[in-house]
């Protein structure tokens, strides 16, 4: 049966790097799970403060995800975006950033906002000119407070806002299967990379965002 266009969509993959990584390995790695699965955006989410180690890391995944037509944004450090030829940000602090970042990068780049579990601060960030929400943790995570994101959230973003809406944190093969229908994309990052064989957990977790 052909999809009406009121048909859910299956959501897109969008990759978190780990928050440290090899430059040996890391890119090889990346590439091979780039190739493995359609994917529309990378994060390079590094924990490290150091300028030169974050440009490294950074130049090393442009290379591969650029080679393969996939958006690579980093986390946080906006002013390394021109520089470095990377395609926008991820702003983790929700809406506050969002408005000057666009101004600043102009309004080809990508502007992400990480708005925690509040729906009026993702409504917010959309507003002051994001082009996706993230929302997260979904699943169960002894990091932060404990406190997860209410799978309503994503139902109402899907019926009542334009801006794409993404699921991250602690995702399960349950979480995706629920979320899919209600996203429009689905963030994996350390539920990959810690598998011994990340390709073969991206094609069993991406198996449930079919719909």
């Amino acid at each position: 049966m052909a999809d009406t266009p009121d048909a859910p969509q299956t959501p897109q993959l969008y990759l978190i790097s780990p928050a440290t990584f090899d430059l040996q390995v890391f890119p090889d790695l990346l590439a091979r799970v780039l190739d493995a699965q359609p994917v529309g955006c990378v994060r390079l989410g590094l924990a490290s403060k150091d300028e030169d180690n974050i440009a490294r890391a950074a130049d090393a995944l442009r290379e591969v995800t650029h080679a393969r037509d996939v958006a690579l944004v980093i986390e946080n450090h906006i002013l390394m975006v021109e520089r470095l030829g990377l395609d926008g940000v991820h702003l983790t602090d929700g809406a506050r950033s969002v408005r000057k970042t666009r101004k600043d990068l102009g309004a080809d780049a990508i502007v992400g906002a990480f708005c925690g579990i509040q729906r009026h601060e993702g409504m917010s960030a959309g507003e002051a000119g994001a082009d996706y929400i993230s929302f997260g943790p979904v699943g169960q995570t002894p990091l932060g407070d404990g406190t997860q994101v209410d799978m309503d959230v994503f139902a109402w973003w899907s019926e009542i806002i334009e801006v794409p809406v993404v699921a991250e944190g602690a995702l399960t093969e349950d979480l995706i299967r629920t979320l899919a229908p209600i996203t429009d994309f689905i963030a994996l990052g350390e539920e990959i990379w810690t598998a011994q064989d990340p390709v073969a957990e991206l094609a069993r977790l991406t198996s449930a965002m079919q719909l």
